[in-house]
C-alpha cells in the first residue's frame, strides 16, 4: 500500500547519499503522498525524521540534509512514502518510521488482525494507532522468548493476516531486517552494501538516473526474509515458512534512538475511516421510499419507467428485456492460453490483475493463481475514495496468496478537494447526467494500468469486468440513447463518446461553478476513460459470473470483510457508490441494484420476486457510508443530504 525503500552501504558507492535517496522518495510516491520519513543507523545512534507530507517535501528540508551529511560507513537508511490506512496521520506517532520497542522499522501492506496482536499481548501497550506498530511490538515480544531474531520473524509473520512487507532496523543488533510475505521488495547490490524498494520499476528508474552499471535487481520472493550485516553488506536469506537457516547473530551494543522531527503530535479528531456504526437523530432528514414502490416497473425484469429511453410493450416488457442479448461466454479452457499468446516473452508476471478490492476482482486474482496456478501482480489505483475495507481485503488476498501489489495513489487531498468542489457546484444547479463527475478521479486507472502492464515487460491485463453491471441510466441521463448487443460495459461507441462530450460541455456553460481547478482532471478521466486504450482480457466472458461461488469463496477462504452498514457484499468497498447511488434514488428511484439485477434475470440468473427483493435491500440509503464520504471531503452530512432532498423527483 505504500513505499519502502532504503539501503546499506560499507563503503563509497557510485551514487551520492542525497542523490540515491532523493530519487528513491520521488521515485516511491506513486505509491504514498499522504507523509514521508527516513531512519538511519550511523555510529552511536540511529536517527528518525518523518512529516505528515510528501516525500518530496521532506528532502527539502534542512534537518534531512544535515543528517545526510553526516552519514558514514557503514550505514543503513530506510524510508517510507505513505498511503494513509489506519492511525491518524496528523499523529507522528503514526507515520512512519515506527518506533518502537528498539526496533524502526517501515511498513508496506496492511496488518488486519492487529487488534487480535494486541489483545493476545495484554501487557504491551499500544501507543499509537498504525497496524505496523503490533507487528514490531510481536517480533520483538516473540524475539525475547526464542532468543532468536529469525525465528521471533518468523512467528510474527506466521501470526499476521494481511500483506507485510518490512525494513527494519534495531538498536541493539547490527543488521537490516527485510521481509516480505507477498514478494513486494526488490534489491541489488553495490559497492558492498544493497539498495531496496517496493517495485523492481523504481529500482530499474533510479538505476537509469545515477546511470549505475552492471546492476542486476533481484527480487525477495513471497514469505522470503535476508539480514543483512551493517559491517559488510553481506545478506543472509531465510524463509518464512520453514526452517533452515544457522543463526549466528551477535547483539550490539544498545544505541540511541533520536526522533529529529520537527513535527511531534498534533492531537485531532479520529479520522472518518473509523467512524463507528451511526445512530440517525429523529429529527435527520430521511428517504421517504414509499413513492418509489409504486413506480411502474418492467414485468419481465425490474426496471422503473424512470429509466432514461425505456418503454413498454402491451405487455408491460421493456425494450431493455426485448433487445437483450445474453451474454456469450467463450471456453474457459482458452482463457490460460489467450493469456499465454497475449504474454510477451519480456514479461515478469503471467498477468496483471487490476484488484479495487470488490468481490469481483478478488474473485479474479484467488482465479488467477488458484484456479489457473498462474504468478499474476495486482494493480490497484487510488484516488482516495477506496475504503479502509476495501484496503484490508486487498492485503487479505495478497498476502494469502502470495501476490505482489503495485499500488499507484494519486494525490489523495487533491483528489477529495475536486470532489468537494464539484458536488458543492452540482447542488446549486441538480443534474443526474453529471453525477459521474463525482467519480471523474479514478479514471486514470486504465491509463496507469497499461503502464504496469508495459513496465513489467508486456504482461496481459485481466479485467474483472462484471458484464451484469452496464448502467445505462448514468449516459442515459445525458440524452445518450442505450447501445444494445455491445460485449463490454464501458463501450458507447465513438458517436456516444463525442455526445456525452458535448452534454457535459453543455452543463458547465449553463452551471459556470463546476468551472473549477478539477475541470483539468475530469478532462483526463474523460480521455483516459473513453479514448485509453481498453485492450483487457476479461475473465467473466471466460468464466459464468456466480455470485453465490464468489462470495463463499472469499468469506471462507480469505475471511473477506463484509461492511456493517448493507448486507450486500458488492460495492462496498467503494466509498463513493453510496453517495451517488442514494441521489439516483431520491430523485430518479433507482439504482445501479435495478439495472444489475434486472441484467441478471435476463440471464436467467436470477427471478424477478427475488431480484425485487435483493434490489430493495441494496437500496436501502446507507448513511454510515454517506457520513464517511462526506466527512472524508469536507462536506457538511446532513446539509447535504437535505438539498439532495429537496431536489424535484421524477416520479
Amino acid at each position: 500500500m505504500c513505499g519502502i525503500f532504503g539501503f546499506v552501504k560499507t563503503q563509497s558507492g557510485a551514487w551520492t547519499d542525497k542523490a540515491l535517496l532523493d530519487n528513491l522518495f520521488i521515485l516511491s510516491e506513486s505509491r504514498g503522498k499522504e507523509s514521508s520519513g527516513l531512519a538511519f543507523r550511523n555510529g552511536d545512534k540511529i536517527g528518525v525524521l518523518k512529516i505528515p507530507e510528501r516525500g518530496s517535501a521532506l528532502i527539502k528540508s534542512r534537518t534531512y540534509k544535515q543528517a545526510l551529511k553526516e552519514l558514514d560507513c557503514p550505514a543503513a537508511v530506510i524510508g517510507h512514502a505513505r498511503l494513509v490506512t489506519n492511525g491518524l496521520l496528523e499523529d507522528n506517532l503514526n507515520n512512519q518510521p515506527v518506533i518502537r520497542d528498539g526496533i524502526v522499522g517501515v511498513h508496506n501492506g496492511i496488518i488486519v488482525n492487529d487488534k487480535d496482536i494486541w489483545r493476545e499481548l495484554p501487557d504491551l501497550k499500544n501507543n499509537g494507532g498504525v497496524d505496523t506498530e503490533a507487528l514490531l511490538a510481536l517480533i520483538r515480544n516473540t524475539e525475547k522468548q526464542e532468543q532468536s531474531l529469525i525465528e521471533a520473524t518468523r512467528k510474527a509473520f506466521d501470526r499476521v493476516e494481511g500483506t507485510a512487507s518490512i525494513a527494519l532496523l534495531f538498536n541493539d543488533y547490527p543488521y537490516l531486517l527485510l521481509a516480505t510475505n507477498n514478494g513486494s521488495l526488490y534489491f541489488f547490490e553495490e559497492a558492498g552494501g544493497i539498495v531496496f524498494a517496493s517495485e523492481e520499476y523504481i529500482l530499474e528508474s533510479l538505476v537509469r538516473r545515477l546511470k549505475l552499471k552492471n546492476v542486476n535487481i533481484s527480487r525477495l520472493e513471497p514469505n522470503q526474509g535476508c539480514l543483512v550485516a551493517l559491517k559488510n553488506g553481506r545478506g543472509t536469506m531465510f524463509s518464512l515458512k520453514d526452517l533452515g537457516v544457522s543463526e549466528n547473530i551477535e547483539k550490539g551494543r544498545p544505541l540511541e534512538i533520536a526522533d529529529l522531527s520537527d513535527y511531534k503530535i498534533r492531537h485531532g479528531e479520529l479520522p472518518p475511516s473509523l467512524v463507528t456504526k451511526i445512530e440517525l437523530p429523529s429529527d435527520f432528514p430521511k428517504l421517504n421510499t414509499e413513492p418509489i414502490a409504486s413506480i411502474k416497473r418492467c414485468s419481465r425484469c425490474i426496471l422503473p419507467a424512470t429509466m432514461p429511453f425505456i418503454n413498454f410493450d402491451i405487455s408491460s416488457v421493456c425494450n431493455y428485456c426485448r433487445n437483450y442479448q445474453k451474454t456469450k461466454l467463450r471456453p474457459e479452457s482458452e482463457l490460460a492460453q489467450r493469456m499465454a499468446e497475449l504474454k510477451s516473452k519480456n514479461s515478469k508476471f503471467d498477468c496483471v490483475v487490476p484488484l479495487s478490492g470488490g468481490r469481483d476482482s478478488s474473485y479474479a486474482l484467488h482465479y488467477v493463481r488458484r484456479v489457473l496456478g498462474l504468478n499474476p501482480i495486482a494493480y490497484s489505483y487510488d484516488w482516495g475514495m477506496l475504503t479502509d475495507l476495501g484496503r484490508r481485503n486487498q492485503a487479505r488476498m495478497c498476502g494469502k496468496l502470495g501476490v505482489e501489489h503495485i499500488l499507484v495513489s494519486a494525490d489523495i487531498r487533491k483528489k477529495r478537494d475536486n470532489i468537494r468542489k464539484n458536488v458543492i457546484a452540482w447542488l446549486k444547479k441538480p443534474n443526474l447526467g453529471i453525477i459521474p463527475l463525482f467519480m471523474a478521479g479514478d479514471k486514470q486507472y486504465f491509463r496507469f494500468a497499461n503502464e504496469l502492464s508495459k513496465n513489467t515487460g508486456g504482461s496481459p491485463i485481466l479485467y474483472a469486468e462484471n458484464p451484469y453491471e452496464k448502467t445505462d441510466f448514468k449516459s442515459g441521463f445525458c440524452g445518450v440513447p442505450p447501445k444494445f448487443g455491445i460485449e463490454h460495459v464501458y463501450d458507447l461507441g465513438l458517436v456516444n463518446k463525442l455526445r456525452l462530450g458535448s452534454y457535459y460541455l453543455g452543463q458547465y456553460i449553463q452551471n459556470p461553478s463546476l468551472i473549477n481547478s478539477s475541470i483539468i482532471d475530469t478532462l483526463d478521466a474523460y480521455i483516459s476513460s473513453y479514448f485509453t486504450p481498453h485492450d483487457y482480457l476479461s475473465l467473466y466472458l471466460y468464466k459464468k459470473w456466480n455470485e453465490t461461488e464468489i462470495v463463499s469463496t472469499l468469506l471462507q477462504t480469505y475471511n473477506w470483510e463484509l461492511a456493517d452498514d448493507t448486507k450486500t457484499s458488492w460495492r462496498i468497498g467503494d466509498g463513493t457508490a453510496a453517495f451517488y447511488n442514494f441521489i439516483y434514488y431520491a430523485v430518479a428511484g433507482l439504482t445501479e441494484a435495478d439495472t444489475f439485477r434486472s441484467n441478471q434475470i435476463r440471464e436467467g440468473g436470477l427471478d424477478r420476486n427475488t431480484a425485487l427483493k435483493l434490489a430493495q435491500e441494496e437500496n436501502t440509503p446507507r448513511y454510515q457510508s454517506i457520513k464517511w464520504y462526506c466527512d472524508i471531503v469536507g462536506l457538511d452530512f446532513k446539509g447535504t443530504l437535505e438539498k439532495i432532498l429537496e431536489i424535484p423527483r421524477i416520479y
